[in-house]
């Protein structure tokens, strides 16, 4: 077998480049929207908010409270995920 025959075509890669050329800003702008948008910032305050006071409302101190809601809003921190995502990656 050639090895150039693995090879794919290059009309078929510059069809796959325009496609994504389309597709990656209408995607980046969704994913800004998801983490910068006034309705999303609302749901992650209210979402934090609540856990918070119902570790409060489980007799947690405030100490104890406040270090599990940091814990609990790095879990809903998109940006640290990938971030820390990329970081284990590079460990491997």
């Amino acid at each position: 077998m050639n090895k150039h025959e693995s090879i794919p075509d290059p009309e078929k890669i510059k069809e796959i480049l325009n496609v994504v050329s389309e597709k990656i800003p209408g995607l980046l702008k969704e994913l800004s929207n998801v983490l910068y948008s006034t309705s999303q910032a609302k749901q992650f305050g209210i979402a934090v908010a609540t856990f918070y006071k119902e570790l409060k409302d489980a007799g947690m101190t405030d100490e104890q409270a406040y270090e599990l809601t940091c814990q609990y809003m790095s879990t809903l921190n998109l940006g640290n995920m990938i971030k820390g995502f990329g970081q284990h990656k590079h460990e491997d």
